[in-house]
Protein backbone atom coordinates (compact mmCIF):
# COMPACT_ATOMS: atom_id res chain seq x y z
CA UNK A 1 0.00 0.00 0.00
CA UNK A 2 1.31 3.64 -1.22
CA UNK A 3 1.11 6.70 1.13
CA UNK A 4 2.37 9.85 1.50
CA UNK A 5 4.03 11.40 4.75
CA UNK A 6 6.43 14.31 5.79
CA UNK A 7 9.70 13.89 4.74
CA UNK A 8 12.18 12.71 7.29
CA UNK A 9 16.31 13.07 8.06
CA UNK A 10 16.13 9.18 8.06
CA UNK A 11 15.05 9.03 4.45
CA UNK A 12 18.24 11.24 2.97
CA UNK A 13 20.26 7.96 2.19
CA UNK A 14 17.66 6.77 -0.06
CA UNK A 15 17.08 10.27 -1.75
CA UNK A 16 21.04 10.39 -2.48
CA UNK A 17 20.19 6.68 -4.61
CA UNK A 18 18.02 8.47 -7.02
CA UNK A 19 20.15 12.28 -6.54
CA UNK A 20 23.38 10.14 -7.66
CA UNK A 21 22.20 7.82 -10.34
CA UNK A 22 23.03 8.89 -13.97
CA UNK A 23 20.03 8.15 -15.81
CA UNK A 24 17.44 9.90 -13.09
CA UNK A 25 19.84 13.03 -13.71
CA UNK A 26 19.03 13.14 -17.12
CA UNK A 27 14.97 13.90 -15.76
CA UNK A 28 16.31 17.13 -13.97
CA UNK A 29 16.99 20.55 -15.23
CA UNK A 30 18.98 20.98 -12.01
CA UNK A 31 21.84 19.14 -11.38
CA UNK A 32 21.73 17.12 -7.90
CA UNK A 33 24.76 14.76 -8.79
CA UNK A 34 26.81 16.76 -6.36
CA UNK A 35 24.37 16.75 -3.50
CA UNK A 36 25.52 15.80 -0.17
CA UNK A 37 24.05 13.69 2.94
CA UNK A 38 24.26 16.50 4.90
CA UNK A 39 22.30 18.45 1.78
CA UNK A 40 19.98 16.03 1.72
CA UNK A 41 18.80 15.78 5.56
CA UNK A 42 18.60 19.59 5.44
CA UNK A 43 16.22 19.57 2.83
CA UNK A 44 14.23 16.83 4.54
CA UNK A 45 13.95 18.73 7.45
CA UNK A 46 12.99 22.13 6.22
CA UNK A 47 10.36 20.24 4.14
CA UNK A 48 7.48 20.30 6.68
CA UNK A 49 3.79 20.56 5.12
CA UNK A 50 2.06 23.68 6.98
CA UNK A 51 -1.14 23.37 8.70
CA UNK A 52 -1.79 26.50 6.37
CA UNK A 53 -0.60 26.41 2.95
CA UNK A 54 0.62 29.84 1.34
CA UNK A 55 1.43 31.37 -2.01
CA UNK A 56 4.73 30.60 -2.89
CA UNK A 57 4.74 27.06 -0.91
CA UNK A 58 6.38 24.08 -1.74
CA UNK A 59 4.91 20.45 -0.28
CA UNK A 60 7.04 17.92 -0.63
CA UNK A 61 5.93 14.52 0.30
CA UNK A 62 7.66 11.50 1.00
CA UNK A 63 5.95 8.30 -0.99
CA UNK A 64 6.29 5.20 1.13
CA UNK A 65 5.30 1.69 1.08
CA UNK A 66 3.36 -0.30 4.11
CA UNK A 67 6.81 -0.78 5.88
CA UNK A 68 6.87 3.03 5.67
CA UNK A 69 10.00 2.61 3.42
CA UNK A 70 10.77 5.87 1.19
CA UNK A 71 10.57 5.20 -2.16
CA UNK A 72 10.55 8.76 -3.96
CA UNK A 73 9.30 12.27 -3.33
CA UNK A 74 6.31 13.44 -4.86
CA UNK A 75 5.84 17.36 -4.68
CA UNK A 76 2.85 20.74 -5.27
CA UNK A 77 5.54 23.49 -5.62
CA UNK A 78 5.00 27.13 -6.54
CA UNK A 79 1.24 26.89 -4.83
CA UNK A 80 -0.30 30.29 -5.99
CA UNK A 81 -3.48 30.46 -4.40
CA UNK A 82 -4.69 33.34 -6.13
CA UNK A 83 -5.05 31.17 -9.24
CA UNK A 84 -5.45 28.27 -7.28
CA UNK A 85 -2.15 26.61 -9.26
CA UNK A 86 0.44 24.29 -8.28
CA UNK A 87 3.55 22.36 -10.14
CA UNK A 88 3.65 18.67 -10.10
CA UNK A 89 6.97 16.98 -9.58
CA UNK A 90 7.50 13.35 -8.87
CA UNK A 91 10.99 11.15 -8.60
CA UNK A 92 11.08 7.94 -7.29
CA UNK A 93 13.81 5.22 -6.78
CA UNK A 94 14.75 2.41 -8.91
CA UNK A 95 13.30 0.10 -7.54
CA UNK A 96 9.72 1.39 -7.50
CA UNK A 97 10.24 2.18 -11.12
CA UNK A 98 7.68 0.07 -13.35
CA UNK A 99 5.20 -1.36 -10.27
CA UNK A 100 2.50 1.41 -10.05
CA UNK A 101 4.35 3.37 -7.66
CA UNK A 102 3.89 6.65 -9.28
CA UNK A 103 0.59 6.52 -10.29
CA UNK A 104 -0.57 5.81 -7.04
CA UNK A 105 1.06 8.31 -5.65
CA UNK A 106 0.12 11.11 -8.40
CA UNK A 107 -3.69 9.56 -7.56
CA UNK A 108 -2.95 10.63 -3.67
CA UNK A 109 -1.35 13.87 -4.54
CA UNK A 110 -3.93 15.37 -7.08
CA UNK A 111 -6.68 14.23 -4.71
CA UNK A 112 -4.83 16.16 -2.07
CA UNK A 113 -4.59 19.13 -4.53
CA UNK A 114 -8.05 19.34 -5.77
CA UNK A 115 -10.30 18.00 -2.64
CA UNK A 116 -8.13 19.00 0.19
CA UNK A 117 -6.19 22.19 -0.83
CA UNK A 118 -8.74 23.63 -3.23
CA UNK A 119 -6.63 24.04 -6.19
CA UNK A 120 -7.90 24.69 -9.40
CA UNK A 121 -5.06 23.41 -11.70
CA UNK A 122 -2.20 21.10 -11.31
CA UNK A 123 0.51 21.55 -14.06
CA UNK A 124 4.31 19.67 -14.77
CA UNK A 125 7.10 20.32 -17.43
CA UNK A 126 9.15 17.17 -18.38
CA UNK A 127 12.47 17.15 -20.80
CA UNK A 128 10.68 16.16 -24.41
CA UNK A 129 12.43 12.68 -24.76
CA UNK A 130 11.37 11.54 -21.48
CA UNK A 131 9.06 8.89 -22.88
CA UNK A 132 8.51 6.76 -19.79
CA UNK A 133 7.38 9.48 -17.53
CA UNK A 134 5.34 11.13 -20.56
CA UNK A 135 3.50 8.19 -20.69
CA UNK A 136 2.79 8.07 -16.94
CA UNK A 137 1.63 11.57 -16.50
CA UNK A 138 -0.75 10.87 -19.65
CA UNK A 139 -1.98 7.44 -17.71
CA UNK A 140 -2.80 9.76 -15.14
CA UNK A 141 -4.79 12.20 -16.78
CA UNK A 142 -2.56 14.73 -17.91
CA UNK A 143 -3.05 16.81 -21.10
CA UNK A 144 -0.81 17.86 -23.35
CA UNK A 145 -0.79 21.75 -23.43
CA UNK A 146 2.42 22.55 -25.66
CA UNK A 147 6.42 22.67 -26.11
CA UNK A 148 8.79 24.79 -25.84
CA UNK A 149 11.35 24.11 -28.26
CA UNK A 150 14.75 23.80 -27.86
CA UNK A 151 13.94 25.67 -24.06
CA UNK A 152 16.62 24.15 -22.07
CA UNK A 153 20.41 23.44 -22.62
CA UNK A 154 21.78 19.70 -21.42
CA UNK A 155 24.59 18.22 -22.19
CA UNK A 156 25.69 20.91 -24.51
CA UNK A 157 22.69 20.30 -26.70
CA UNK A 158 19.36 21.92 -26.68
CA UNK A 159 16.06 19.91 -25.74
CA UNK A 160 12.27 20.71 -25.66
CA UNK A 161 10.17 21.26 -22.61
CA UNK A 162 6.97 19.79 -23.17
CA UNK A 163 3.69 21.09 -20.54
CA UNK A 164 1.16 19.27 -19.69
CA UNK A 165 -1.78 20.10 -16.88
CA UNK A 166 -4.75 18.81 -15.28
CA UNK A 167 -7.93 20.95 -14.73
CA UNK A 168 -10.08 20.08 -10.90
CA UNK A 169 -13.28 19.19 -13.61
CA UNK A 170 -10.92 16.72 -15.22
CA UNK A 171 -9.76 14.83 -12.31
CA UNK A 172 -11.19 11.58 -11.79
CA UNK A 173 -10.24 9.36 -8.37
CA UNK A 174 -12.40 6.78 -9.29
CA UNK A 175 -10.38 6.41 -12.61
CA UNK A 176 -7.00 5.78 -10.40
CA UNK A 177 -9.06 3.57 -8.34
CA UNK A 178 -10.60 1.77 -11.64
CA UNK A 179 -6.98 1.25 -12.63
CA UNK A 180 -5.49 0.03 -8.98
CA UNK A 181 -8.49 -2.14 -8.88
CA UNK A 182 -9.81 -3.67 -11.77
CA UNK A 183 -12.35 -5.57 -10.40
CA UNK A 184 -14.09 -2.82 -8.71
CA UNK A 185 -16.69 -1.53 -11.65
Amino acid sequence: MIKLRELRPEDAPLMLEWMHDQDTQKSFKKDMLSTSLEQAIEFCKDAVIPDVIHTGDNLHFAIVDDKDEYLGTISLKNMDLDSLTAEYAITTRKKARGKGVGFTATGILLKKAFKEYGLHRVYLNVFSDNAAAIKMYERCGFHFEGEFRDHIKRDGEYVNWKWFGMLENEFDEQMFARRLCPKIS
